[in-house]
């Protein structure tokens, strides 16, 4: 129980330097999202997020996670992460039938959608659209 104390003790001060004012600085690893909180929270804090549907059990999620990463740490875009197993409210909400779904919110709302195995540059011209760099 203290390590999961310590895990969200974490999360909160992670939460509260994004809340403060490092709305400019894109996190450069993935922002891991557990509750619906969490997720309003990072598209309200940063311009255009990224957010990963995904499962373990998913071949094309584990195939498509190292270019998440990359995009993280290379564009100006913040990526989060869903699991849809822990997270199945989350992923209902917003419309998640299959996985990976990639949805793009710009200035907090939804703006685009990828479903299944996708390319970087796919990826990249999709975020290009909305970063304003």
């Amino acid at each position: 129980m203290s390590d999961d104390r310590s895990i969200e003790e974490i999360r909160e001060q992670k939460l509260e330097e994004l809340q403060a004012g490092r709305e400019q600085d894109s996190p450069s690893e993935l922002i891991h999202i557990d509750h619906q909180s969490d997720l309003r929270d990072t598209t309200e804090t940063h311009t255009t997020v990224l957010v990963d549907f995904y499962a373990d059990w998913c071949g094309p999620c584990q195939m498509i996670e190292p270019i998440v990463k990359e995009i993280a740490a290379e564009t100006d875009a913040a990526v989060a992460k869903v699991d849809i197993d822990t997270n199945q409210r989350l992923a209902s909400e917003h419309g998640v039938r299959g996985v990976p779904t990639l949805l793009l919110f710009a200035d907090g709302e939804p703006v685009e959608r990828a479903v299944g195995m996708q390319d970087k540059e796919s990826l990249l011209d999709l975020i290009d659209q909305y970063t304003q760099s």
